[in-house]
């Protein structure tokens, strides 16, 4: 049973910076492609950020430069550093894990956490 559970999301002011982590139990952690997205409310899920196994990388383009995905093996945890953060940020953070290949395409992953709240005002 793959379980994904996101911690870190809150409340911020504009420019501020905030760190999400995504621990992850019963999944292979190092195998497969893992990222984060996010939803704003009225718009669709969109991906932020992607790590494969080997450790590259991929970003949108509204978060190069300010996010910074990462992971710790040995933790089986994600990390999503976020800095300079804008109210256009504001949305629920997902976590995602299962996908082949470094990708942001939402129906590439498998299997999904519940989400953290971010606000930024």
């Amino acid at each position: 049973h793959v379980q994904l559970v996101e911690s870190g999301g809150g409340s911020v002011q504009t420019g501020g910076s905030l760190r999400l982590s995504c621990a992850a139990s019963g999944y292979t952690y190092s195998t497969y492609c893992m990222g984060w997205f996010r939803q704003a409310p009225g718009k669709e899920r969109e991906g932020v950020a992607a790590i494969d196994s080997d450790g590259s990388t991929s970003y949108a383009d509204s978060v190069k430069g300010r996010f910074t995905i990462a992971k710790d093996n040995t933790k089986s945890t994600l990390y999503l550093q976020m800095a300079n953060l804008q109210p256009e940020d504001t949305a629920m953070y997902y976590c995602a894990a299962g996908a082949s290949g470094l990708t942001l395409s939402e129906s590439d992953y498998t299997y999904w956490g519940q989400g953290t709240q971010v606000t930024v005002s």
